[in-house]
């Protein structure tokens, strides 16, 4: 495993995008209501983290999640931008674990945690 020595705590991502139908609850399947669901939220928050770390890695490495610890704590419409940002706590080995938080324009959506691992991509390649 190769990992590039400028890939250090406090790395900081952010991800966006413009709640649409396709990341609504009733869409998804979560709820029955047009608001931004929560897997599309944890989602975001997951590709602040990993878009973050991955110029970071040897080409043939990737980041893949194993945990989530979120809570969302207020709806969004539809139409609405929302960003996700990330922030690398700690490095253990090939464990990486972020800080996560959701924003949109009235405030913060959503916060928690995130665990990933370094692994070589081709290991999920099939045969």
């Amino acid at each position: 495993m190769e990992i590039k020595n400028e890939l250090k705590p406090g790395l900081k991502g952010k991800a966006e995008l413009v709640v649409d139908h396709t990341q609504t609850a009733s869409s998804y399947g979560s709820g029955l209501i047009e608001v931004f669901a929560t897997p599309a939220m944890i989602a975001l928050m997951e590709k602040a983290a990993h878009t973050s770390v991955q110029p970071f890695l040897a080409h043939e490495m990737v980041t893949v999640g194993s945990e989530v610890n979120i809570k969302h704590i207020k709806p969004t419409l539809p139409g609405v931008t929302v960003w996700a940002e990330s922030e690398l706590e700690s490095i253990e080995g090939k464990k990486l674990t972020f800080k996560l938080e959701a924003f949109d324009q009235d405030g913060k959506i959503g916060f928690g945690t995130h665990t990933r691992y370094i692994v070589r991509s081709d290991f999920f390649k099939a045969p």
